[in-house]
């Protein structure tokens, strides 16, 4: 028997265009969901590289005898260090959004249970909270800081 044969057929992934033209009906159906359980994986492959990037960078570099150089090389490491920082707490949000996207709750205001609109969740595809919450929850911050 063909190997072609037994292959399940893959539906294709949705364009950006094609997921902003379904009706509001469609709210996180299956192709969306799997729409944004790729861009989410993309994501944390790319932080994954950037990180591998990272440690070769640091293990190539070489002694230098100059102050000057030897800070500067310092700062540059201890930047890229907290870029990388960064990039690790995104990958809890996005392994988080993952686990929600499993569970079929992804997409959906964890304070309110209302949409989070795919608009938003195009833009911060980790996101929680509804823009209405998320503001709220800002405006909030501000006023106990």
């Amino acid at each position: 028997m063909n190997a072609k044969a037994k292959a399940p057929k893959e539906t294709p992934q949705l364009t950006e265009e094609e997921l902003l033209a379904m009706s509001e009906d469609d709210y996180m159906n299956t192709r969306q969901l799997e729409y944004f359980r790729a861009l989410l994986e993309r994501m944390r492959e790319e932080i994954f590289a950037n990180g591998q990037v990272t440690i070769s960078h640091l293990q190539e570099t070489a002694a230098t005898p100059d102050e000057a150089d030897r800070a500067t090389q310092e700062e540059e490491h201890s930047l890229e260090q907290r870029f990388r920082d960064r990039e690790r707490k995104q990958l809890r949000k996005i392994d988080s959004a993952l686990d929600r996207i499993a569970n079929r709750t992804y997409g959906y205001c964890e304070a309110s249970g209302e949409p989070i609109g795919l608009r938003r969740l195009l833009a911060r595809p980790t996101a929680t909270l509804s823009i209405e919450e998320q503001e709220r929850h800002e405006r909030e911050e501000r006023v106990f800081r």
